[in-house]
């Protein structure tokens, strides 16, 4: 279970979007830093600096209702296959209250230097200090990565503060990613604060999105996967004549699946230029519900034959329709 977002603002789930911005706006002067010392309150500002994240914004929280801290982490499925784009929270409380009250100190008088007041000090540090932008890396995985899921590590070199608080140097350091059976390109997964360190300014985010590798067999649309099969005339339009009645006939094709089983499929109807056949639960794995599957389409390449002879042709007409 992920946080309440509501419960973290004290809202009820009908809360209304004014509600949302005076909740916030009560608990952020409560908890500043410079009003409030108790043990843990930058903890919890934190946390309603992310509920006001979420709520504030119409789409993130409609996926938050519907589907929860899951549907805003990985995204979650919108009309005709789209996906909403996976949200990370920033992690910096300081910036949400500069972006809400249009500045780091909405009451100067009250924090004043010469009255007892300190800077703004939030979670990153001291005011003044410079944030940079994220650094976004692309992070490359298989259509079998991402149907099993795995895990990736990730190096990264950055340049690391000395315990002198003066100089730096460049440091290697693996950050893990629990790739989840499922994932769509362009899912993000956000490392919050792992950029360059500096006297002057605060990490930036790492931010890593999926890109999803080509596949010699299969192509993806959204959760379902597209095979193309190669079969002989022969089998599309199979001649039986039994008694003095022809007829069509159909085949089997035997399919290998991304899993790497091998499923025979039945086709019991004419295979024509367009015909498709969908085989329910041998797609890729719902990120949401990796239990369910999405389609396996397969769609067919007949291998027309390049001559025929006399009584092939002769069974052929005798089989099918004269207006075809």
């Amino acid at each position: 279970m992920g946080p309440d977002f509501y419960a973290a603002l004290g809202l009820a789930r009908n809360a209304t979007d004014a509600d949302v911005k005076k909740a916030y706006r009560r608990l952020a002067l409560k908890l500043h830093p410079n009003k409030c010392s108790d043990v843990g309150a930058a903890e919890t500002l934190l946390l309603v600096s992310e509920a006001y994240d979420v709520l504030s914004n119409a789409q993130r929280r409609a996926v938050y209702d519907q589907f929860g801290p899951e549907g805003l982490r990985d995204g979650a499925p919108l009309e005709h296959g789209a996906w909403t784009e996976a949200y990370a929270f920033h992690g910096d409380s300081r910036r949400t209250f500069r972006e809400f009250f249009g500045g780091d100190n909405p009451f100067s008088e009250l924090f004043a230097e010469g009255e007892g007041g300190t800077p703004w000090r939030g979670r990153h540090g001291a005011s003044g200090r410079r944030e940079d932008p994220a650094v976004v890396r692309d992070l490359p995985l298989s259509l079998e990565e991402l149907h099993h899921g795995c895990t990736k590590k990730m190096k990264i070199s950055r340049r690391v503060m000395n315990e002198d608080g003066h100089t730096s140097s460049i440091r290697d350091k693996i950050l893990s990613i629990a790739v989840r059976p499922g994932w769509r390109p362009g899912t993000r997964i956000t490392f919050p604060r792992e950029g360059d360190q500096g006297p002057n300014n605060i990490p930036a985010d790492i931010i890593f999105v999926v890109k999803e590798k080509p596949h010699s067999r299969f192509q993806r649309h959204g959760d379902n996967l597209v095979q193309s099969v190669r079969i002989p005339l022969s089998k599309a339009l199979t001649v039986c004549v039994c008694g003095g009645v022809q007829a069509l006939t159909g085949c089997t094709v035997e399919v290998d699946t991304l899993d790497g089983r091998k499923i025979n499929v039945p086709i019991n109807d004419i295979v024509h230029p367009a015909y498709t056949k969908t085989i329910p639960g041998e797609g890729m794995p719902l990120s949401l519900d990796p239990a369910r599957r999405g389609l396996l389409l397969l769609h067919f390449d007949v291998v027309f034959p390049q001559r025929l002879s006399a009584a092939d042709k002769l069974l052929v007409q005798q089989a099918l329709p004269t207006h075809c």
